[in-house]
């Protein structure tokens, strides 16, 4: 796909950044999946109620299920500094992942040749002022995700300016992409430098901001959970959630003697280590059960109320709509397909759900729910609750999502009603859609043509990209997007960032739709 040069915008980097957080962040969710099962059916509290279970070949099984399940958690940050610089590439991709490794380890080594020739190895008081930990190998100044993501930021910078750097004849071999992970190891390797001297505020900015969280005691989870679905629109989400789970902004605890930062990591850390009596309601407060309220049971309830709000002779057409969204959010954790039937046409409820979406995270903080892991769906309920005993106090979770699901029924019900609120099912003055459309968007394939057309043709996009429910894009002219056609041909919102940035909600099969106008914009006409 020929890129045109349009000037990268704040929206568009941050959105794009958010983006390649997901890459690793869904393998720690199903990483969690492997820890938390793994964990349950190998404790001695579970053999001792089902002594089936206390069979070797089977302890055998629970066991390495928990050893993998520790592999996103211990290498996380070594994931976040390869997936970044080959989200945000355009092209060679694999050379700028491959730099981004490069990259982490020219850093931490730098660090470690600091750290050894001031002696700071050798000064139990100075190793631990400075966080020294042991990093692939060389001991270094623990930085963490946030270190990662300075990494795979600057990589991705320096791919982009190098991967077709010419070098002279006699250094050719050198050039174009291989150029790009040498310069990233002597642009880290100086970076690691200066660690010593500038981490130490970044550690205390960071600190400053779980102090913040921790002084807000129960309010805490409110403002997070509320924030993160108020960034959700713009995609900005990511940021915000990556900082609390990895960093110190989460907490800071000891387990099982290592000293350890972010909300997700201490749970994990918890559930693997075998001294651990339970789970600290403190960090799990931020984690999968405070979204269960709102994802079990809210959006189903507002889900109903749309349907029973919808006009009579269009119910059979937004049912599968509506179900497909509910078994996403409930199911998945996956929110967005129900979110923006109403976030476009009814702002108002969008900000009513994120604050609903708060005090969920906020209630079963106060009643010390412990339930851990990252997606707040059914299986982080089973896995992470129900298999973990009735310490966690699973049994509560039903209970709030039932209330909630009463409330966001009654409260959209109303809103739709009073205020005519253009939900699905309700819409007048359609786009008219026409006979060769409307077979096309009854077969599986041929959407993304419509999209494409919708777009302003295969000329208007100069970058292309998805993540689990969006296309992601950078346009030519944005007059020439046709929102309402979007809309018409199964889009469920369009996201204007700015004059070239704009993200189109498809659902979960907006990869297959991307793929289809990749091909298609890739075809001469």
């Amino acid at each position: 796909m020929q890129q045109k040069a349009n000037k990268t915008t704040l929206w568009e980097f941050l959105q794009s950044l958010g983006k390649t957080f997901m890459v690793p962040v869904a393998l720690l969710a199903f990483s969690g999946i492997l820890l938390g099962i793994g964990s349950s059916f190998s404790s001695a509290a579970l053999k001792e109620a089902m002594p089936f279970f206390d069979n070797v070949i089977l302890q055998y099984i629970f066991i390495w299920m928990t050893k993998i399940g520790l592999v996103a958690f211990i290498y996380l940050p070594v994931m976040f500094a390869i997936a970044i610089p080959m989200g945000l590439a355009r092209e060679e991709k694999g050379v700028a992942a491959f730099s981004g490794l490069v990259g982490y380890a020219a850093l931490n080594l730098s660090i470690n040749f600091y750290l050894t020739v001031t002696g700071a190895l050798d000064s139990e008081a100075l190793r631990q002022s400075y966080g020294v930990t042991s990093i692939l190998g060389t001991e270094s100044i623990d930085t963490g995700i946030l270190g990662a993501v300075i990494v795979g930021i600057i990589v991705a910078k320096l791919h982009t300016r190098f991967y077709t750097f010419k070098m002279p004849d006699a250094l050719a071999f050198f050039g174009g992409a291989r150029f790009v992970p040498i310069i990233s190891s002597l642009t880290l390797g100086v970076v690691g430098l200066l660690v010593p001297f500038i981490w130490p505020y970044f550690a205390a900015g960071i600190n400053g901001i779980g102090y913040a969280i921790a002084g807000a005691g129960d309010f805490g989870p409110f403002l997070f959970g509320a924030g993160e679905r108020l960034l959700l629109p713009i995609g900005l989400h990511h940021i915000l959630v990556a900082l609390i789970r990895f960093t110190e902004a989460g907490g800071t605890m000891e387990v099982c003697g290592d000293t350890v930062s972010g909300a997700l990591n201490i749970f994990y850390s918890e559930l693997s280590c075998p001294d651990t009596q339970g789970f600290t309601p403190s960090v799990t407060a931020f984690l999968s059960q405070g979204k269960m309220p709102a994802f079990l049971g809210g959006l189903p309830g507002a889900a109903l109320a749309m349907y029973h709000c919808s006009k009579v002779e269009n119910r059979s057409k937004i049912k599968a709509l509506l179900i497909s969204g509910v078994v996403a959010c409930v199911v998945g954790g996956i929110t967005e397909p129900l979110e923006f039937l109403f976030l476009f046409v009814a702002p108002v409820l969008y900000f009513i759900h994120a604050m609903l979406t708060g005090l969920g995270f906020m209630v079963m903080g106060m009643l010390d729910v412990t339930i851990g892991n990252t997606d707040g769906n059914i299986i982080d309920f089973l896995v992470f609750g129900v298999l973990q005993g009735t310490a966690t106090k699973w049994y509560l979770v039903p209970v709030v999502a039932g209330v909630w699901f009463t409330i966001y029924y009654f409260v959209f019900k109303f809103a739709i009603l009073k205020f005519n609120l253009k939900t699905p099912g309700r819409e007048t003055n359609e786009v008219p859609v026409s006979a060769e459309a409307e077979t096309i968007l009854a077969t599986e394939g041929g959407k993304g043509a419509l999209i494409l057309s919708a777009l302003g043709g295969a000329e208007n996009i100069t970058s292309l990209d998805n993540c689990i429910t969006r296309l992601r894009l950078t346009v030519a002219d944005m007059r020439l997007v046709n929102d309402a056609e979007l809309k018409a041909y199964g889009a469920l919102g369009v996201v204007k960032l700015d004059e070239h940035s704009l993200q189109v909600v498809i659902g979960t099969q907006v990869h297959m739709v991307k793929n289809e106008i990749q091909s298609l914009m890739a075809t001469p006409a």
